[in-house]
């Protein structure tokens, strides 16, 4: 599993591509991964035949562990699969180890093209090279494929990598009574599933035996409510492990909540001109083709109000004690997919066009939901927008995005009385949280930037006029 560049230590393996016996070249994406910011494909470096997957889709990898083998040249695994016997038994090859553990000096071709940490990954790999030198002591036993489980020669051991040996002891399975589907008898993790979903099927059988012995003083009936809350407890509660794009926001947020002093103020403002705007745009020729909608126009007006109050544009440096104001603007969309909340920016949004930057959000928004955002694409950002309002979402409080001194939140748009010219009318009317951290932003510059953006979309043609 390789780094992807961007310092991750792990990787979800999301979908294989190739299956052993397959012919792959040099580039060919053979596998999707999630990491900790984004889902990515992955090529293989070199031309050959797939000869082992080591580990099945939704299994978490850490970075460094072979996690396929391809034959080439001669037919013999190459260098960089040296440790890969450990990783999936593969009965039908014992001699391969010896090959393997004899290249290391050579090149060692690895996804993406990163290069191989010459410390970590290839150290490892001569430790599990000289594992799986020791699983060969029992070639009598040949037909024990546990003897090369790694675990020694128990026999009895089901055959279980360890993040499903993990599933089975979170979810309270049993391996040894789990029907192996994988490849050479290995449990995975939807045999594990498999089996914990009809685990409160037995406890069903626990009211036979009370009622069997019947037994009339009141302790006899203590066992059955016992047994009845296990029974419910499995049945209404469902475990969900943390991981990839959620738990770097979990980490994310935890961490900008608790170090940054969050400041929110609100603003609720008459939209009605902008939403004309909008409408407007639409048949504008110059914006034939393009998305427009009050998201667009809302962008520029915080771009325009960062021009107008670029202290707002900041980060704070902990480590150098300095506060770094950022003359660029990378404007951050929060998106919600299915793998959960992402942050893609639009890099130098300030030098973009009302045209291009409504091509920049329809490009950025498609490619979140399709999940293929890059993590290059989420890094680097200067503010954020996040629009709870296409909830039916009044405002919010935002959490900062790490790294940023402030975040907007737009709410719905809604039709509602209000004051216009002295008259009460239905206008369109909706609410921007601005949260701040309040070491870089005081509440004079932060209460200045949010009325700069809410008098924009009052009257939209300060777009112009104070840009």
């Amino acid at each position: 599993m390789p780094d992807v560049g961007e310092g991750l230590t792990e990787a979800e393996i999301l979908k294989w591509y190739v299956q052993p016996g397959d012919t792959v070249t040099d580039g060919q994406v053979v596998i999707e991964v999630e990491t900790a910011k984004a889902a990515v494909e992955l090529p293989i470096p070199f031309d050959g035949t797939v000869h082992a997957l080591h580990f099945p889709e939704g299994t978490t990898v850490d970075v460094g562990q072979v996690i396929i083998s391809v034959n080439v040249g001669g037919g013999d695994a190459p260098a960089v699969e040296a440790p890969v016997a450990e990783a999936a038994p593969v009965v039908a090859a014992p001699a391969a180890p010896v090959a393997e553990e004899e290249e290391p000096k050579g090149r060692q071709p690895v996804l993406v093209g990163y290069g191989v940490a010459a410390s970590s990954t290839k150290r490892r790999q001569r430790k599990t090279a000289s594992t799986v030198t020791a699983a060969p002591e029992a070639p009598a036993v040949v037909s024990v494929p546990e003897q090369l489980n790694g675990h020694g020669p128990a026999a009895a051991r089901p055959l279980a990598k360890p993040p499903v040996r993990k599933l089975a002891k979170d979810l309270g399975v049993d391996l040894a009574t789990v029907t192996p589907t994988g490849p050479d008898g290995i449990i995975t993790r939807e045999d594990v599933h498999a089996a914990a979903a009809p685990a409160p099927a037995p406890v069903v059988e626990a009211p036979a035996p009370v009622a069997a012995p019947a037994q009339v003083p009141v302790p006899v009936q203590a066992p059955a409510p016992a047994a009845t809350a296990e029974v419910s407890s499995e049945a209404r509660e469902t475990r969900i492990p943390i991981k990839g794009v959620r738990k770097a926001t979990a980490a994310a947020m935890v961490g900008s909540a608790f170090t940054a002093p969050h400041v929110t103020e609100f603003v609720t403002f008459d939209i009605t001109r902008t939403m004309k705007l909008v409408e407007e745009l639409k048949s504008d020729k110059d914006m034939a083709g393009l998305r427009v909608n009050p998201l667009l126009l809302i962008a520029k007006a915080v771009l325009v109000a960062v021009k107008r109050n670029p202290d707002i544009n900041a980060a704070w440096d902990e480590a150098a004690q300095e506060i770094v104001l950022k003359r660029y603007v990378n404007l951050g969309i929060a998106a919600a997919t299915p793998r959960g909340l992402i942050v893609p920016n639009i890099k130098d949004a300030h030098a973009q066009a009302l045209p291009e930057l409504s091509k920049s959000l329809s490009e950025l928004v498609a490619t979140a939901r399709e999940g293929k955002t890059t993590p290059a694409a989420m890094q680097g950002g200067t503010f954020t927008i996040t629009n709870v309002g296409v909830f039916g979402v009044d405002t919010g409080t935002p959490i900062l995005n790490p790294g940023e001194a402030a975040i907007l939140a737009v709410g719905a748009i809604k039709l509602q009385p209000w004051v216009h010219k002295g008259k009460v009318k239905p206008r369109q009317v909706t609410t921007l949280a601005l949260s701040f951290d309040h070491r870089l932003v005081d509440g004079e510059l932060g209460s200045k930037f949010l009325a700069d953006i809410a008098a924009i979309l009052e009257q939209p043609k300060r777009l112009i006029t104070w840009a």
